[in-house]
């Protein structure tokens, strides 16, 4: 609860219109993209930096638990206020604040689309890399928090090779800002620490990011295949072989084919799997790329091998793959997707494992993930309204993700931990780090009131919380 006298200085600070407390209203805010919810007593939207210290400085003197919030669209519950408390909505602090194309940076505020970046410069033939599914939607400021990925990472890298300075609001209301326009400044990488802290140890209200030129070709590619196993094979010789394409991204047959009806992307109905396969670079050197991945796929038994003929044609394939998870709605009413990597010789193990698992608990799981990193994406489809059917999903999320730890790999690649995986954390890591990510946490809040209740496991947190909350589930 927020007490009386602090609701009070936050409207008198924001205004009308500028913040919610109506339980109507609040509803919206009480969850993100996975499968729980839990409802904030107040939300409020600042314009500016200067909003999100009052903000802090109001909520530390009532002690109440805050949480940023970008656009909603996580996938492990780090914008759910578990304690409840204050959520600060960073949607409109969404201006793109400068373009220096000559030292290729930008300038934004949190709640600035990750696309809308590309857009502002795509004239100019520059690029922000980070490509998220939900590049639509989402903000950088969640970004920077989940150190989000994508498609294109595969040879880019993820946020945090993408984030070169930051300001940031503590708990006790100092702004700081560390990095800067230049690369490799004096000092620690503070920047860095910040990116994928996932909002437990301050908020971030500006971002410098790094542009990118765009390259002078691009090849995409579709690889079909009869076993999805051959894909694995694929993925690994391509690797072998020293072969970095920009993208190399896997969809199953019960995936494709879902993705398929909904937007008429070119992908066979009859396969067991697909390669979308991305190249760029020189013209030279990706017509010398592309026939070397034609050798691999036809030794790895693929079918048949395309390369797009326009860009119209691989827009559609890149629209198939970046609306697969609006596309399970024909299918299932709810989807549970999950986040776990694996070393790239382990994915045709850890697709058998999949499929074990589906079988062990009666459900269909789709396979739609960053195969060129081993990024797995198995999305669990269940009926929220059949008893026991979410319950069954979630054990079924965490055995995949034990397989991940136990294969030598990762319970998150760009998702984050949040509150979903924060149990899982004990068998990522010995207590020992678990111990000093506290430390960290604690260096920055004290109090424990930021984003309480996410990383790490119980026992091992602080601000300890006990409950689950209440679980939605992804409606389509």
């Amino acid at each position: 609860m927020i007490p009386p006298a602090a609701r009070d200085a936050l409207a008198a600070h924001f205004g009308a219109g500028r913040y919610l407390d109506r339980p109507e209203d609040l509803t919206l805010y009480e969850y993100d993209g996975g499968v729980d919810k839990h409802r904030p007593d107040m939300v409020v939207f600042p314009r500016a930096t200067e909003d999100v210290v009052a903000a802090v400085k109001i909520a530390g003197q009532y002690k109440i638990p805050i949480v940023g919030r970008g656009a909603g669209t996580g996938l492990s519950g780090g914008a759910i206020p578990r304690a409840g408390g204050l959520t600060i909505s960073f949607s409109r602090m969404n201006r793109i604040l400068e373009i220096d194309l000559p030292n290729e940076r930008m300038v934004v505020e949190p709640g600035v689309v990750n696309l809308d970046m590309s857009l502002a410069v795509q004239g100019d033939q520059y690029f922000y890399a980070p490509d998220p599914s939900s590049q639509k939607a989402c903000t950088i400021g969640g970004n920077v928090s989940e150190n989000a990925g994508g498609p294109h990472t595969l040879a880019y890298g993820v946020t945090t090779n993408h984030v070169v300075g930051l300001e940031l609001v503590l708990m006790d209301g100092r702004v700081i800002t560390t990095g800067g326009k230049m690369t490799d400044l004096a000092g620690y990488d503070v920047a860095g620490l910040f990116t994928g802290s996932e909002g437990t140890m301050a908020f971030v209200t500006k971002i410098i990011v790094r542009l990118m030129r765009a390259p002078e070709a691009v090849k995409t590619i579709l690889a079909i295949y009869d076993r999805s196993a051959d894909c694995g094979r694929t993925v690994a010789e391509i690797t072998r072989r020293a072969i970095t394409p920009v993208a190399v991204e896997m969809l199953d047959g019960v995936m494709l084919r879902m993705v398929e009806e909904a937007t008429q992307a070119g992908f066979p109905m009859d396969a067991e799997a697909v390669l979308l396969i991305e190249l760029e670079g020189l013209v030279e050197q990706v017509e010398e790329q592309a026939e070397q991945i034609r050798e691999v796929c036809m030794s790895c038994s693929a079918r048949e091998f395309r390369i797009a003929k326009s860009a119209e044609e691989r827009d559609l394939l890149w629209k198939g793959r970046k609306n697969a998870f609006g596309a399970v709605g024909r299918v299932s009413p709810n989807y549970y997707v999950q986040d776990g990597v694996v070393p790239r010789t382990k994915i045709e193990g850890a697709l058998a494992h999949i499929h074990a698992v589906a079988a062990k608990y009666g459900l269909l799981i789709s396979n739609i993930f960053h195969a060129g990193d081993g990024n797995l994406h198995p999305i669990i489809l269940f009926n929220q309204y059949k008893p026991g059917d979410l319950e069954k999903a979630q054990k079924a999320g965490d055995e995949i993700l034990e397989y991940c730890i136990h294969a030598g790999g990762s319970i998150t690649g760009e998702h984050g931990v949040g509150m979903e995986k924060m149990e899982l954390m004990g068998q990522q890591f010995p207590g020992s780090t678990l111990d000093l990510i506290r430390q960290f946490k604690t260096l920055f809040d004290p109090d424990c009131r930021l984003n309480p209740g996410k990383v790490l496991p119980t026992g091992r947190g602080c601000m300890e919380i006990h409950h689950r909350p209440l679980s939605a589930a992804n409606t389509l």
